[in-house]
């Protein structure tokens, strides 16, 4: 009797242990805040069919590219823009082969008030949008404004922001007028307007890049940004306000 309670502990504890080493798999994904609402949707689907637990960090594609030069645990790194993940390219800090676009943009002007001309609304107040110095929708938008002709006008109305979720904090707040941020960003902040759409050939196309982080790259990490790319997690994307990798976006 002895004998097969010991037997049975064996194989409990066998079992245990295998189930604890599944349940300690993880993807650690760093994204672009505008990519919250995706990531977080997309990693409970993922979760659920796989088992596999998604952890994420939100910010600023800037923020993050240098977390994970500096040597930040993340499995999976998806940027806001091109830049910032050649940046991590150039220096070999991720998985070239796995690197892919997985969704698209367009950059919109968001206020409490009825559509109108960006320069109208930017004339009229202050504004908030992400820093063009290192964010990416800042970037995109001062190459907005400067191809309409009016950032020499406007920028003194500009209050930079380290993120485009920060930018719209400040309208939801009162302390701005408006906020130049991506179409996807409507989703958080529904209570908003979307005032004015940039034509896409006022700026670079809004791409989003992914890739798998270390020349070691983990297969649960694979698999998470395999899922972003399929069909479904396409549709999460798009659900979300994004263009989908397939299509054209700008």
């Amino acid at each position: 009797m002895k004998k097969i309670l010991i037997l049975g502990f064996m194989v409990l504890a066998a079992l245990t242990g295998i189930n604890g080493a599944y349940a300690a798999e993880k993807v650690t994904v760093f994204a672009a805040a505008s990519m919250k609402e995706v990531i977080e949707q997309a990693a409970a689907k993922f979760e659920a069919k796989t088992g596999t637990k998604v952890t994420s960090s939100f910010a600023a594609s800037s923020v993050l590219a240098k977390q994970i030069e500096q040597g930040a645990p993340a499995n999976i790194f998806i940027s806001a823009d091109l830049d910032w993940m050649d940046y991590l390219e150039q220096r070999n800090l991720i998985d070239k082969p796995s690197r892919k676009i997985v969704a698209g943009n367009a950059l919109v002007i968001l206020t409490k008030k009825d559509k109108g001309d960006a320069a109208a609304i930017l004339k009229a107040g202050r504004f908030a949008m992400g820093d063009p110095s290192n964010v990416p929708a800042g970037k995109y938008g001062k190459s907005a404004l400067e191809t309409l002709k009016i950032w020499d006008e406007v920028s003194k109305n500009a209050v930079f922001t380290e993120n485009v979720r920060a930018a719209l904090e400040f309208v939801s707040r009162g302390e701005a007028n408006a906020a130049i941020v991506y179409a996807s960003d409507h989703t958080a902040a529904p209570d908003l307007v979307e005032a004015y759409r940039f034509a896409g050939s006022t700026h670079k196309p809004i791409l989003y890049p992914a890739a798998l982080v270390g020349k070691e790259a983990s297969a649960e990490g694979k698999a998470f940004l395999d899922f972003l790319a399929s069909d479904e997690g396409q549709e999460i994307i798009k659900s979300k306000g994004f263009v989908g990798a397939s299509d054209k976006a700008g």
